[in-house]
């Protein structure tokens, strides 16, 4: 097994982290901040939107079983890319569109997918950014946030949703079995 690892940002981490948890080859999502200045920021410090952190995730897969440009086709494609420093209600740089190659290599591919999600929706463009930074991991309490407390929250049951149905329908050749 060649584990790797993807940070990507697309909004809520929670939102991300619940769609990544359901792709094959995917053994881990960690929710976190990264791109900002301030060394070890809070929630509520990224959320003010002066740290310049987004909430990302990190995601570790197995490249036998799904491959970087298909974390990235998935990731592309079940948030809006073409929205600027925001998803849906959420506003703000921390809800930027975000990818956090961690080589050269991963960067190469990150612009490629890009360009591919481009060249498939015509008249459209993504905004999403390729940035370097460094991972802080989130408090505890945001860790599988929608296997837990997620489930009582309305927002993420008006957000995430739609975003799984959007995964179930556009990538279903990535999912896990169900359980």
């Amino acid at each position: 097994m060649a584990q790797q690892q993807a940070i990507v940002a697309g909004g809520c981490f929670w939102c991300t982290e619940a769609v990544m948890k359901d792709v094959i080859g995917v053994s881990g999502v960690e929710s976190g901040y990264i791109g900002g200045t301030k060394p070890n920021p809070t929630y509520k410090e990224v959320c003010t939107g002066d740290t310049g952190h987004a909430e990302g995730v990190r995601v570790t897969f197995d490249d036998e079983t799904i491959t970087l440009p298909q974390i990235y086709d998935v990731f592309l494609g079940t948030h809006d890319p073409t929205q600027l420093n925001r998803q849906g209600g959420d506003i703000g740089t921390q809800y930027r569109s975000a990818i956090f190659p961690l080589d050269d290599s991963q960067r190469a591919e990150a612009e490629a997918a890009i360009a591919r999600w481009n060249e498939d929706h015509p008249g459209q463009n993504a905004v999403t950014t390729i940035e370097t930074g460094e991972w802080y991991p989130a408090e505890d309490y945001h860790q599988e946030y929608w296997e837990g407390e997620g489930q009582r929250n309305p927002y993420c049951l008006a957000v995430i949703p739609p975003k799984l149905m959007k995964l179930r329908k556009s990538f279903q050749q990535y999912l896990k079995p169900e359980a």
